[in-house]
């Protein structure tokens, strides 16, 4: 005898109209549940003791995630733009470009589970976050209020990081040409010939493969990734560590460039002003942003202050436009 899921039909597919569900809802025509129909959450107030959620089948929700994310696996397998690296600047980086250019697909692949890098957090666990002026203009432009003091008037502050980090990603993750793909490696690049290059490479994609799995390729048999191609990457991994840095690495151990010159001690007049300006394509197809781009120039390390890494976003962004459709005819061989 089939076990029961066997017998049981699919569900048909809806998507929420949002203009038409506060229409039902002005009306009164919501579907009920359980005979009682809630138009607010207010509604759900004061009657607990005969509520009852919609009813539903294990088989639907297990559906509904692998549906979405094989979908998302195979638009995104051909993207035009993969960022690497959720924190402040990559996600400043995929706010600008999204928000500038809504035809693009664009995947952000971050190997932690949690969006954000190091930006939840102001320094040294402490709440608040600083930005040198004139990073401000890019809290203006997603709407995150901050305090600045005639006594202090080269620097704002915003009252708790994680009101940066979760507004910026909540924008980011509304484009509907964004997918995030956390918890997911960046493995290796996939690479091109490209004897008009120096390096005698370009760079055409990514290999990525779930986290859990990097970490263990060293105590269990071969797992092997899966891959994203697209004619731009931009890597923002942060500084040298465990995940860190790894594009730029990857470029020495490949011998698409001879060294690394190291970042340097702490010195945020200079590093914010350095990690901006050398926002750059270091081989063709592949841009670099944030803390990662110290490691390659040897800049200096800038501390808790976060204007740099916002600010590197918006010009890896607009490093990435100028150089799109170049390299988009180059990734279809």
């Amino acid at each position: 005898m089939s076990p029961p899921v066997a017998l049981y039909s699919n569900p048909v597919d809806v998507v929420v109209d949002l203009a038409k569900k506060e229409l039902a809802t002005k009306n009164g025509t919501l579907p009920t549940v359980d005979g009682t129909t809630y138009k607010t959450v207010e509604d759900m107030q004061g009657n607990w003791e005969n509520f009852k959620f919609a009813p539903i089948r294990e088989s639907q929700v297990s559906r509904a995630m692998t549906r979405a994310y094989f979908k998302d696996l195979d638009t995104y397998a051909e993207s035009d733009i993969v960022i690497v690296g959720a924190g402040s600047c990559g996600l400043s980086t995929a706010y600008m470009l999204a928000k500038t250019r809504p035809d693009l697909k664009i995947a952000i692949i971050e190997a932690s589970v949690s969006p954000g890098g190091g930006a939840w957090l102001g320094g040294q666990l402490f709440s608040t976050m600083v930005l040198r002026k004139p990073a401000h203009l890019f809290l203006d432009s997603i709407n995150i209020p901050y305090t600045s003091t005639p006594e202090n008037p080269n620097y704002v502050t915003v009252k708790h990081a994680a009101l940066f980090t979760s507004t910026l990603l909540s924008r980011v993750l509304s484009f509907p040409n964004i997918k995030l793909f956390n918890a997911t490696c960046v493995e290796d690049l996939i690479t091109r010939p490209s004897p008009s290059s120096p390096s005698g490479i370009r760079v055409a994609g990514v290999v990525t493969n779930w986290t859990l799995v990097t970490m263990h390729h060293d105590d269990q048999s071969c797992m092997d990734p899966n891959t994203i191609n697209a004619p731009i990457i931009i890597s923002t991994t942060g500084h040298d560590g465990p995940f860190g840095a790894f594009s730029v690495k990857r470029l020495v151990s490949m011998g698409a460039t001879e060294k690394l010159a190291g970042m340097r001690g702490l010195d945020m007049n200079s590093a914010e002003d350095a990690i901006v300006k050398g926002t750059r394509e270091i081989v063709p197809g592949l841009i670099v942003g944030g803390m990662e781009l110290a490691e390659v120039d040897g800049a200096n390390r800038m501390g808790p202050t976060f204007g740099a890494m916002v600010l590197s976003g918006v010009k890896a962004a607009e490093e990435a436009l100028r150089v799109f459709e170049t390299r988009k005819g180059e990734c279809e061989e």
